[in-house]
């Protein structure tokens, strides 16, 4: 089993992680983003000489860009598609490999969840798990968040030295998801460890030992995940909409277990970033922050200036379908084209002084940064709410709030956040939880 594990690493993750340091070394500018990403925490540079080159650039694997445009137009193109790691275009060898050696867990990056599959099966996977992203129900996961968000700060309130991230950011997603899966609370402490072990493969180029715990951490939560499965199949009551799913028949075992991780691990990491990147946005602008204690209203806004300008997911990647014309590029049929998300929600012609962070920015919404046509974030909205009511949360309850050292990065290529963010929290001040506004 740990031979077949590991000849799945070298195939997926090993060998393309040793042919982008090498085309780092020539010069490529995406293999150069992807090779220097875990040494520095500011991919930015990069991005912009990449959009120096062009608003779309050919590599020697594949098509990359950070225009606006282009890459929200792809992502809306039906022409496109995504695929899934056995269908890439690798060297036969490595494509048979990986055919061979599927370890039979729920992989939130491979099929059948649902950001790895295209149309028909995305557009049943999507209708059926949307149940539980309706107004109606994120408006009920809303109050959740806001009773969460009280309760972790009467947490933290009492730490001498609470970590930001694992003591706060990391709590609310774990405890919000459990709600959508039905799980009960004292399955949080799993979940976290699946998430934290499980997350990093939507990343790209991850070493052994951190493939090899992932799939372990997978293998967790399949025992888990199937056997909540089998007890709502089994007729115990389920009074969420993805726990009725189970019950109802309309997802399969591997259906159910695959998009149920796929949204403990989309999920977490995306509001784990956002609220992370947020409170170092804001403590790095003083003046942004005072113009939110002033300006309460702004708070949804400032969610989309942060996820504008530190997007928590980098990158994504599509697959022409067919031979396709871009107004002055040529897309051949099984191209594939990285879309870079955080450079795309730095381009000047969309956002000007786009390096600069600014809550009062009128366009900020126009980002990439949850994606775009069918495979955007389903549960976008619910994170906007997250993140502007965690923020909102911590920053009036502790308006001394300060970092004891300096936050460190997650280290990640397609991940931006931080693992670690020490803090001081100062006196506290009496504030009711409230909603965004």
């Amino acid at each position: 089993m740990r031979v077949g594990l590991w000849a799945r690493w070298m195939a997926m993750h090993g060998v393309p992680r040793a042919y982008m340091a090498v085309r780092a070394r020539r010069g490529d500018p995406l293999a150069r983003l992807i090779a220097n990403h875990g040494h520095s925490h500011d991919p930015y540079p990069m991005m912009e000489e990449i959009r120096g080159n062009g608003r779309l650039v050919r590599t020697r694997f594949t098509w990359v860009s950070v225009d606006h445009e282009i890459c929200r137009a792809i992502l809306r193109d039906k022409r496109f598609g995504v695929t899934p790691p056995a269908d890439m275009d690798l060297p036969r060898p490595l494509r048979a490999l990986i055919s061979r050696t599927d370890p039979g867990v729920a992989n939130p990056v491979e099929p059948p969840a649902m950001v790895i599959v295209n149309p028909p099966d995305h557009t049943r996977y999507r209708q059926l798990v949307a149940q539980s992203f309706t107004p109606r129900a994120t408006e009920t996961l809303a109050t959740r968040v806001s009773e969460v968000t009280q309760e972790l700060i009467d947490h933290i309130a009492v730490m001498p030295h609470p970590d930001l991230i694992t003591d706060f950011a990391v709590q609310l997603p774990v405890a919000i998801i459990a709600e959508i899966l039905g799980l009960p609370a004292d399955m949080h402490p799993r979940m976290l460890k699946w998430a934290n072990s499980g997350t990093p493969l939507l990343d790209v180029g991850i070493g052994w030992t951190t493939y090899r715990r992932a799939i372990e951490g997978l293998r967790d939560a399949d025992h888990d995940l199937l056997e909540r499965f089998h007890q709502l199949r089994s007729g115990e009551p389920g009074d969420t909409p993805f726990a009725r799913l189970a019950s109802d028949g309309d997802l399969s075992e591997r259906e159910f277990t695959a998009n149920a991780a796929l949204l403990v691990g989309a999920g977490f990491e995306t509001t784990v970033n956002l609220i992370g990147n947020g409170i170092q946005a804001l403590l790095n602008h003083p003046e942004q922050l005072t113009l939110l204690r002033d300006q309460p209203g702004r708070w949804p806004a400032a969610v989309e200036e942060i996820l504008r300008i530190d997007s928590p997911v980098q990158m994504t990647a599509r697959t022409a379908l067919c031979d396709i014309d871009i107004p002055g590029y040529r897309i051949e049929e099984g191209d594939m084209v990285a879309l870079l998300l955080s450079g795309a929600n730095r381009d000047p012609r969309v956002f000007p002084n786009p390096a600069s962070f600014d809550v009062t920015r009128p366009n900020a919404r126009e980002h990439l940064a949850f994606g775009s046509g069918i495979h955007a974030c389903i549960g976008a909205a619910l994170a906007r709410i997250e993140g502007a009511t965690a923020l909102r949360a911590l920053f009036e309850s502790f308006p001394d709030l300060r970092l004891t050292a300096p936050p460190q990065p997650r280290g990640l290529v397609n991940l931006r956040g931080f693992a670690r963010m020490p803090a001081q929290l100062g006196s506290r001040q009496a504030t009711a939880a409230k909603l965004p506004t």
